[in-house]
């Protein structure tokens, strides 16, 4: 099974970075401003992007400073139960963010689209921790006429 992958330094200590991806605040600090739900382990996040979609989240583990997984409950066909990982790491002054969306079927065209969507999103979050001010949808970068 093909996975998207991405790598990210921000300049945060890895528990600041965690915060931006296990809070509502934070997820809607740089995903989407439509942002609702449980963050906790075991909760369910919803990410809405107006009348383009959502994504509904399972919190399947936690690990403070470390490690964040979700799986994919709801949303397009593609996306159903696959996982959404991000990994963090201290290397020096900056922290690592490792990120993975695992579990895709087949490298269809719409997994190359969200590829690109990712490190969009993941330059945002980037932007969100190093300066305050991220992008997240509706004011992202839109990359498609047809997806976005």
């Amino acid at each position: 099974m093909p996975d998207i992958l991405h790598r990210v330094e921000v300049k945060s200590s890895p528990d600041g970075a965690y915060k931006a991806l296990t809070t509502l605040e934070g997820l809607s600090g740089w995903w989407t401003t439509d942002t609702q739900g449980n963050c906790n382990a075991g909760g369910v996040i919803k990410f809405t992007f107006g009348t383009r979609g959502f994504f509904d989240m399972k919190v399947l583990e936690l690990e403070p400073g470390k490690r964040v997984l979700w799986q994919v409950a709801d949303g397009p066909a593609e996306w159903i139960g696959t996982k959404v990982s991000f990994e963090l790491a201290k290397n020096g002054d900056v922290t690592v963010i490792l990120f993975k969306h695992q579990g895709w079927k087949e490298p269809v065209e719409f997994m190359h689209h969200c590829s690109t969507k990712w490190a969009v999103f993941l330059m945002s979050l980037k932007s969100l921790i190093d300066t305050g001010k991220g992008a997240p949808f509706p004011n992202d970068i839109h990359i498609t006429h047809t997806w976005d």
